[in-house]
């Protein structure tokens, strides 16, 4: 088990490394929409390789951050009801989920998307539109994220087997702390029912 844990701490690093090249993009995604409306509002001036720069930087974060988001457990779970159950039988589900889910949807598209990647990198695809940019590198960048995303959920399943044999403690235990946010309002709120008994 020692091995695949340091395998699943590998990967853990990469994915936290590939998130810390990847957070640029959203400065820059920022920083160009900014100028593409100061520039359509100021001077009546856009370009359609500027709107399409924005796409490919939003693509790009959205599909290689994936995997960082599994790592983070920062994807949308509706846990109505494996939420209430104890935590290794959540930790088995995760286990089952992976193989029933995440694995049939990254081969699937993995498997779709790779002609029509391998095609538009063998010919140099191009934007339809007027003063459009390259398309390739983006469509590159689905099969890319995939693999990152399938990667990921080796480790994260890694992690899960290891709790359930004793050999890592409770993932589930800190999923009940409160937020930063939630403790937050929390704090607020005491604080004016505080103000509200001494008045």
């Amino acid at each position: 088990m020692q091995f695949f844990l340091k395998l699943s701490g590998l990967i853990d690093a990469m994915s936290e490394r590939v998130c810390k090249m990847v957070m640029w993009l959203v400065l820059a995604m920022t920083l160009l929409s900014s100028f593409n409306a100061m520039m359509r509002y100021t001077i009546n001036y856009s370009s359609n390789a500027w709107l399409e720069m924005q796409w490919y930087l939003f693509a790009a974060v959205f599909m290689l951050m994936a995997g960082y988001g599994l790592l983070k457990n920062a994807h949308i779970r509706i846990d109505v009801l494996a939420g209430h159950f104890p935590h290794k039988v959540q930790g088995w589900i995760d286990v089952v989920c992976f193989f029933l889910f995440l694995t049939p949807m990254v081969v699937g598209i993995f498997y779709l998307s790779l002609p029509a990647v391998i095609d538009s990198v063998r010919i140099g695809e191009m934007s339809p539109s007027p003063g459009g940019l390259v398309r390739w590198p983006v469509r590159v960048i689905l099969p890319l994220g995939l693999i990152l995303l399938f990667i990921q959920g080796i480790s994260e399943v890694i992690k899960k087997i290891a709790y359930l044999t004793g050999h890592l403690p409770d993932p589930y235990a800190h999923e009940h702390e409160m937020t930063a946010e939630e403790k937050l309002a929390a704090d607020l709120k005491a604080e004016q029912e505080k103000k509200g008994a001494l008045a």
